[in-house]
């Protein structure tokens, strides 16, 4: 387990993907519990560990989880994330798109920022969103910016921001742009990573500290991937 941050009110862990970040169905353990039996081990803790999950990351995918190791710190990183004031910058490897008329829809590889808006649609019994271009029921909107930072021949790697937090949602409407997330078999990507993750990482976050208010600002390390290292670097 790779600890990136920690004090006394929270800890940041760099996940590998295969990881769940809270128990579910599967009965595998979880990251969590990890990370309370470190806590437990180096500050000889007595009884039972306090861990606060306040946010997610889907199974395949790897980066930075920020836990909360007092009340205080669950109960306003909690509010935090709700407001949109928790910071997170993920990067991805996905198919390199055509270029092609610029819309709100279509891959742009200028360097600059583009937007994409999409209603999304989740279907509970597939685990699996749906984006399309107009509201239709039950749908939600879904907003990201994102922007191409290197690639090879065959592959974008986008720095991708969310203003919303939806279901899947960056790797739905990347899918949705035509450009899937290598590995990612369910959003049609045309193969899956030997490893069976997909090639998305919580790559950065930045919050100001819920109990000493000062400014937080972790930075992820690359997967060690050539791909990775190539293609963030051209």
């Amino acid at each position: 387990m790779n600890v990136v941050y920690e004090d006394n009110h929270i800890i940041i862990v760099n996940k590998k993907s295969g990881e769940i970040v809270q128990g579910d169905k599967t009965g595998d353990r979880p990251l969590s519990d990890l990370v309370k039996d470190y806590i437990k081990e180096r500050y000889a803790k007595p009884g039972a560990v306090f861990l606060g999950v306040v946010h997610r990351l889907d199974r395949p995918v790897s980066g930075l989880v920020v836990f909360a190791r007092t009340s205080k710190a669950l109960t306003r990183l909690n509010k935090m994330f709700a407001e949109g004031q928790v910071h997170k910058t993920y990067w991805a490897i996905v198919k390199r798109g055509e270029k092609r008329e610029a819309r709100g829809d279509t891959y742009c590889d200028d360097g600059e920022w583009h937007t994409l808006e999409h209603w999304l649609v989740r279907n509970e019994k597939q685990n699996k969103s749906y984006a399309y271009d107009r509201e239709r029921p039950n749908a939600k909107k879904a907003i990201l910016k994102y922007r191409v930072i290197g690639h090879t021949d065959n592959y974008s790697v986008l720095e991708v921001n969310l203003m919303t937090g939806r279901h899947h949602q960056i790797r739905c409407q990347l899918a949705a742009m035509g450009c899937p997330i290598k590995g990612d078999l369910k959003y049609g990507a045309p193969r899956s990573n030997p490893d069976g993750s997909i090639s998305l990482m919580s790559r950065r976050v930045e919050f100001v500290h819920p109990v000493s208010k000062e400014t937080i600002i972790v930075e992820a390390p690359l997967p060690n991937d050539p791909l990775w290292q190539a293609a963030a670097t051209r």
